[in-house]
């Protein structure tokens, strides 16, 4: 492979100076038109690149951003990141995106080793770990060196700075209602995300559901766990003692799990169980009967983050303008659910 050109050795091989070589890859009107051509021309013919690094540090803008994901092999987390590199493409801007694997040390890591200079601002989402011990200050540390921050999904509250989220609470009692609208009576909450504060948001909204509604929550039909690795156990414990003829699953492997013990159990989906998943995701969609589910609309979450924090490195809004969009949900109606019969 041929080694690039640089502006030095193009202004040697036409014997003009490093400034007029300069000049007329940017088409300055300071240069003659027959120069410039002859420039433009020698520069295309022998690979002439701009070195973007340079550039950055003579404009003191890098025209990247810094994406911080805390679970690739989530597919709404995919999403997201597809709908911040669709805007950020079009602005003109790279991306550099860094997994977290729901660690806090590499979230602290990748942070700090990005925010040196080699981004202008991160879109970020906080790992697990970082939500169980609530430290953030790497986040505060960052924004208060000036370089903005917009975070999408998992926020806090002590992080001062634009965010793009969901309406978790209002989203769950929406699912519930639902349920209960088609004529569920006895139905259970199942979660593997309590540790992180959406999970917590969506259990609000269960139970205000029932109790707008004048059902008394049954803690023997919750199951509210950090991870699942008992999860299998505890919905057969359930079955074995409880009645249930509805369940609301408010993650994706919740969901998965809940299935397959239903159809291990011949107990039918919907006629004897229904079933609302919290994410639309490959295993909603493909799953046996599909599922009826909470769509996030996870590429607009990305589009929007993308757009905000573009806006404050363009200086279009203010640093210390700082705001929380909300994103809209739907219930997306499959087979794993009957329809509604009962208007309240």
């Amino acid at each position: 492979m041929n080694k690039r050109i640089t502006i030095k050795q193009i202004a040697k091989a036409l014997h003009v100076s490093i400034s007029t070589v300069s000049k007329a890859l940017n088409d300055s009107y300071e240069i003659s038109e027959e120069t410039k051509q002859k420039i433009q021309q020698y520069a295309k013919e022998h690979n002439y690149k701009p070195n973007t690094l340079a550039l950055s540090l003579q404009n003191k803008k890098t025209k990247t951003i810094g994406i911080i994901i805390p679970n690739i092999l989530n597919h709404f987390f995919a999403k997201i990141l597809r709908g911040i590199e669709t805007v950020c493409a079009e602005k003109g801007y790279n991306i550099i995106t860094c997994i977290t694997n729901e660690s806090y040390q590499k979230e602290v890591n990748t942070m700090n080793m990005l925010s040196n200079g080699t981004i202008d601002g991160f879109i970020a989402c906080l790992s697990e770990e970082t939500l169980k011990l609530q430290k953030v200050d790497h986040f505060n540390d960052i924004l208060n060196e000036g370089t903005p921050i917009v975070l999408y999904d998992r926020a806090h509250k002590d992080i001062k700075c634009d965010k793009v989220v969901t309406d978790n609470i209002k989203s769950a009692y929406k699912a519930t209602r639902f349920l209960m609208k088609s004529e569920c009576k006895n139905i259970a909450f199942i979660s593997t995300i309590e540790s992180l504060n959406v999970g917590k948001f969506r259990a609000q909204g269960y139970i205000k559901a029932l109790t707008k509604y004048g059902v008394v929550p049954d803690e023997n039909l919750i199951i509210r766990l950090e991870n699942n690795k008992t999860l299998k156990e505890r919905i057969n414990k359930m079955l074995d003692y409880k009645s249930v003829d509805g369940i609301f699953t408010v993650d994706e492997m919740s969901d998965a799990i809940v299935t397959q013990v239903l159809n291990e159990r011949k107990i039918r989906i919907p006629e004897d169980i229904s079933i609302i998943g919290f994410t639309n995701g490959i295993l909603s969609k493909h799953g046996s009967p599909p599922l009826t589910a909470v769509n996030q609309f996870g590429e607009e979450i990305g589009e929007t983050a993308a757009k905000r924090l573009i806006e404050k490195l363009e200086n279009k809004v203010d640093f210390n303008d700082i705001k929380t969009e909300i994103i809209r949900t739907e219930l997306i109606e499959r087979g794993s659910t009957k329809k509604m019969f009962i208007k309240f």
